[in-house]
């Protein structure tokens, strides 16, 4: 089986035309509006062990980090810029993060504030899953990151390709609105396995997916090895939006990293959501997805990559949106 060449999908359309498709077919359903989310990563323990992420258990060079509750509480409190209309809360696959301090932190969020609420926590037991629910979190993201199982195997995704597919319906079912995504460029990848990735995120009852670059981190197996080809990136971005035009599709800031204009272009090819980093200083270059050489998207740049796309910032938020579809599909309308 061979690798994904470098020109990645090319071939199948002009990459202009097709991401002018992606935008125009994301402005008839969402119009020019971008979500824009905070996010803050609460912890960086983790039980599994993923052989692309550099907080997986066997790194024992890394840092741990949990971040206390009265901290996070003053920085919600406190230190949120006015764009922000929803907060993704984000650990490790931590249990003991979540109960002592996601739970109460989301409660919190509930009864104080009207901010829409996200989580990306992993792969979990279901009364976990209900209780963040109960607490207050409507929005839960799960990424795949391959949609081929011998591959989800080979790179030692969390837990198991079946359990992961099983926690994304379990949570469409219940309530929860769900996201999930992958990586171009993860190693060992064919373009097949993107194929089948596409194929099986339209084929799942998801409320948005995201497309990130692969980038190889230094304290993992993967180190070393090439970087996930950002036209790839772009054009499947494009590809999901085209596939899935109710999908909420975030730019992601690792796309910077490839190309200065990588989140504009991103934005341009039909995402339509943005994130601002709310962790505190000291603990982002220990929050170790890839490389500690990460570009931070504060709300200057945000604000600044919107308006280069030629878009604005949502006042409405993501879990408003989300919770006005499952009305009107109730309601048949």
């Amino acid at each position: 089986m061979t690798s994904l060449p470098p020109s990645g999908f090319s071939g199948i359309e002009g990459d202009i035309a097709l991401e002018q498709r992606a935008g125009a077919l994301r402005d008839e359903v969402f119009g020019r509006q971008v979500f824009v989310r905070g996010v803050i990563e609460v912890s960086n323990f983790c039980r599994q062990n993923c052989n692309y992420c550099g907080m997986r258990r066997d790194n024992r060079e890394l840092k741990r980090f949990r971040l206390d509750l009265d901290q996070l509480r003053e920085v919600i409190r406190h230190d949120l810029p006015e764009v922000i209309t929803d907060l993704n809360l984000q650990t490790g696959e931590d249990t003991v993060g979540i109960r002592e301090v996601i739970l109460p932190l989301v409660q919190m969020l509930r009864e104080e504030t009207k901010l829409g609420i996200s989580v990306c926590l992993g792969t979990l037991d279901a009364k976990l899953y209900d209780d963040l629910r109960a607490a207050g979190a409507s929005y839960y993201i799960i990424k795949l990151e391959t949609g081929n199982p011998q591959h989800y195997r080979e790179v030692q995704a969390p837990g198991t390709f079946e359990k992961r597919l099983e926690a994304i319906r379990y949570l469409a079912s219940s309530g929860w609105a769900v996201s999930s995504g992958f990586i171009v460029g993860l190693p060992g990848q064919t373009q097949a396995h993107i194929e089948e990735t596409l194929d099986l995120l339209g084929s799942l009852p998801l409320a948005g997916a995201s497309v990130s670059p692969f980038i190889s981190g230094e304290q993992t197996p993967f180190a070393g090895a090439a970087t996930g080809d950002y036209q790839t990136t772009i054009e499947c971005i494009a590809r999901l939006r085209l596939r899935n035009p109710n999908y909420v599709i975030p730019a992601i800031s690792a796309l910077n990293l490839l190309a200065e204009d990588g989140y504009v272009r991103a934005l341009n090819a039909g995402a339509n959501l943005a994130t601002i980093n709310l962790t505190p200083p000291s603990n982002r270059d220990d929050y170790l997805l890839y490389k500690r050489s990460r570009h931070i998207m504060h709300e200057k740049r945000v604000r600044t990559a919107i308006e280069a796309a030629g878009c604005a910032i949502s006042t409405v938020s993501l879990a408003e949106t989300m919770r006005h579809r499952r009305e009107s599909a109730a309601a048949g309308t």
